[in-house]
């Protein structure tokens, strides 16, 4: 949190001189974190993430290991300069566990809003958006569980010559006890080292405030016992409902990465990513993430 802080009163204070061009999209946590700036854009991402070779539960620790590979795209159309529709989850599954849990694939649930820029000038961009989660998912992957959700955020971005600091604070509030309601916040540092190269630092925080109902669902997976044992929460990705979730909180993972800029339209990005938190109070090990970002 402490880090977090600091990024916030860099992002807050910044400096005068803004860098030539927009801001370049933020890497990890995708689901619940975009640029701030609008723009009419087509976002494909890869995501592979291992788990843990054991995870915490009320049962004690039980033995998974595996990987899960997400494949998605997310989407982005402006109707002004300050206003868009967004797309940010969507995508295909596929879940590899080594023990204990089931190898299974299908499609993540839907998710979609609007974004709007409240504030530009000093080579700063604020905006807010509001998306709604929908339950079309696959349980078999852990999609598809309660009625959805709303997830309000604020973003900001300050440019500052090479620098560029960044930070995301938003909610996801459940429509249904069978999801766990989760505060979250996102850093960002890039610099640009070399033209057109962005070597880039990313903290995230998501802290459980009101755990779910821990009841019987996903039962492809131990007979749908997860969400009443797990003494945590799946993340950005995953949301258990899991009762005990409140036992491990907070999740914090750190992301380094790069993002390349290959032409004006065209942004390359990878980053790798693991969790500052106990890992086995996680479904991360660590998390590879390649995108990217062609503007329209």
């Amino acid at each position: 949190m402490k880090v977090g802080l600091s990024m916030a009163v860099l992002l807050l204070g910044g400096a005068v001189a803004a860098q030539a061009g927009g801001p370049i999209r933020p890497l990890s946590n995708p689901v619940l974190v975009d640029s701030p700036e609008v723009g009419t854009l087509v976002h494909p991402i890869v995501i592979y993430q291992a788990h843990p070779d054991r995870l915490q539960t009320a049962l004690g620790k039980v033995p998974v290991g595996g990987d899960l590979t997400v494949v998605a795209a997310q989407l982005e159309y402006a109707f002004t300069r300050d206003l868009s529709l967004i797309a940010v989850k969507d995508g295909w599954i596929d879940f590899n566990p080594d023990q204990t849990l089931t190898e299974e694939e299908g499609w993540a649930d839907l998710a979609a809003g609007l974004k709007y820029v409240f504030h530009r000038g000093e080579g700063c961009v604020a905006s807010a958006k509001v998306v709604a989660e929908l339950p079309t998912g696959d349980d078999e992957v852990w999609q598809g569980n309660g009625d959805g959700a709303i997830m309000p955020a604020v973003a900001a971005v300050k440019q500052s010559g090479a620098w560029q600091f960044g930070g995301t604070v938003g909610y996801v509030q459940p429509l249904s006890d069978e999801e766990s309601a989760e505060l979250y916040d996102s850093w960002h540092v890039s610099y640009e080292l070399a033209p057109n190269f962005f070597p880039l630092v990313e903290l995230n925080h998501l802290h459980v405030t009101d755990p779910g109902d821990g009841g019987k669902r996903f039962d492809t997976q131990a007979e749908g016992g997860v969400p009443s044992i797990a003494e945590f929460e799946g993340g950005d990705l995953v949301n258990f409902g899991a009762s005990n979730a409140d036992e491990n909180a907070d999740f914090v993972s750190l992301a380094v990465g790069a993002r390349y800029l290959c032409c004006e339209d065209v942004e390359l990005g990878a980053a790798y990513e693991f969790p500052l938190t106990d890992k086995e109070a996680s479904l991360m090990e660590y998390r590879v993430t390649v995108d990217l970002v062609w503007h329209l």
